[in-house]
């Protein structure tokens, strides 16, 4: 078989990665070496190049990936029946902080976003409708229908109301995940005008809730409390909103510097072309970003186990290096004191799309976040403070994750996917597909291709495409989720309902 049907990613691998099915009986020649596949491998899968013993650690991207069930033959195909990880609890880490400078030059490239009046800026100009509690969820939901039916959005973006199961009946760490997503919504500036709907006996108290937001624009932030108000909240409600709208309907795009753009970077329905393609492609962007004195944040934290000492030898101080020793070993007691095995990640579709086990996906998941040091470590909840890589605490679930990077104060999430999703949260997410095949099958869902990178597009050329693609998009192109309307949020659940 030629060179080009599988790949080695690093030279101390000991699997390869097939570009396309294997067939049972067909010769590879990879390393000087004649290897007889063993069994038929689908695309995206391994197959071993070396013999290995019953507990020998297989190695890909450089680091091991788990160890060998039961003794191996090269030729044969790893999978999750015969690898198994070697992660289990808690670990001590040493800092041995690496150094990289990234031989990327600063350019002058702008975007055209809306200049809010803290400085921060938006790459959409919207209203929201934020409840403090689910209660008011169909309240909020009437009040976006009746004013995109009056202003037919002239002037402005979207108008969304952000329903949630929450703001009652939560206690101690839920309650402020809670309170604490909702007030980075209402103060994101892709908003361009927000109302801020309450009931009134819910344990979000309104008036408290709002004093959580600090100093903020009261022309354009405005609250509601439906049980205070006598008669009709609805028209109550309209009144406050074409208030707002008559406000945010004027607010223009202004050039802006790249280093205003506050990038997430997320994936989901993986394979294994994601560390190939889509994911490392995101990372050639996230370094880009980082040069241009912009931002990027990676997430997923159960994701990051087996790849995390990586990341805290980037490091760019002690303090930060213990910060992500606790996002890492405070996310593993999570595990632990539920009773799961910390290691247990890999979803079905991962699996048959050729992750076997979690140091797999999070050797591959990790090259979202590019070469750049770790200037900043936030705790689920908090916004950005620092510009450069950041990385926040949040789980590997889909839209709990990609809201937490939306609340952090990213204003789009570059999202890879190798199976397809069609989600969004309350910003764009824009999906990268690893390969062609789910490109040309979901158009509908997919914003970018990256599996051009395995038919012969090369990455330079490819990473410029990619980056005028996410100008444009922050220039006002909408983004699949965003013209199918998938749009919502979802936060963070880890104790009682009451």
């Amino acid at each position: 078989m030629e060179l080009s049907s599988f790949i080695k990613i690093n030279p101390a691998d000991t699997v390869i990665v097939c570009l396309k099915p294997f067939q049972k009986g067909e010769v590879i020649h990879v390393d000087g070496k004649c290897i007889e596949v063993k069994q038929d491998t689908p695309a995206g899968h391994k197959v071993l190049i070396c013999d290995a013993a019953e507990g020998t650690n297989i190695i890909k991207y450089g680091y091991p990936i788990g160890h060998a069930r039961k003794d191996l033959m090269a030729g044969e195909w790893v999978n999750e029946n015969n690898l198994k990880t070697n992660l289990s609890g808690t670990l001590t880490y040493e800092y041995n902080p690496v150094e990289e400078r990234l031989a990327i030059e600063k350019e002058n490239r702008t975007f055209n976003g809306y200049v809010r009046n803290n400085g921060e800026v938006g790459i959409r100009n919207e209203i929201w409708i934020v409840p403090t509690v689910g209660c008011v969820n169909g309240i909020a939901e009437k009040l976006a229908s009746m004013l995109k039916a009056e202003t037919h959005l002239e002037g402005i973006d979207a108008i969304h109301a952000w329903h949630h199961n929450y703001g009652c009946s939560q206690l101690s760490g839920d309650h402020e995940n809670t309170r604490k997503v909702l007030r980075d919504l209402v103060l994101h500036p892709n908003a361009g005008a927000v109302l801020v709907l309450g009931l009134g006996c819910e344990n979000n108290q309104p008036e408290e809730f709002m004093k959580l937001l600090g100093e903020y624009d009261k022309t354009r932030i405005k609250l509601l409390v439906t049980q205070k108000v006598t008669g009709d909240e609805l028209e109550e409600g309209m009144n406050i909103l074409r208030e707002l709208y008559n406000t945010a309907k004027n607010d223009k795009r202004e050039v802006c510097s790249l280093s205003k753009l506050r990038v997430g970077l997320k994936c989901g329905g993986s394979d294994g072309f994601s560390g190939i393609t889509a994911n490392p492609l995101v990372g050639e962007f996230s370094d880009y970003l980082v040069a241009q004195g912009g931002t990027s944040v990676l997430t997923e934290v159960p994701e990051m186990f087996g790849a995390e000492t990586i990341l805290m030898n980037r490091c760019e101080s002690f303090d930060l290096f213990n910060k992500t020793v606790a996002l890492i070993n405070n996310f593993k007691e999570y595990f632990l004191s539920h009773g799961e095995p910390v290691g247990e990640n890999p979803s079905p579709g991962n699996k048959a799309g050729g992750i076997s086990t979690l140091e797999d996906k999070a050797l591959g998941c990790t090259q979202k976040c590019g070469r750049a040091p770790v200037s900043g470590v936030l705790e689920y909840g908090d916004r950005l403070e620092k510009n450069g890589l950041n990385l926040l605490s949040a789980p590997g679930n889909d839209l709990v994750a990609a809201t937490a990077l939306a609340s952090a104060g990213c204003q789009i999430v570059l999202f890879t996917t190798g199976r397809g999703t069609p989600f969004g949260t309350f910003i764009p997410t824009m999906k990268i597909s690893t390969n062609s095949t789910l490109f040309h099958n979901k158009p509908n869902w997919i914003d970018f291709n990256a599996g051009e990178l395995v038919e012969g597009t090369p990455m330079k050329d490819l990473v410029t495409h990619f980056i005028d693609r996410i100008i444009s998009i922050a220039n006002g192109e909408l983004t699949r989720n965003e013209i199918n309307g998938y749009r919502e949020i979802s936060i963070f659940k880890n104790g009682v309902t009451l």
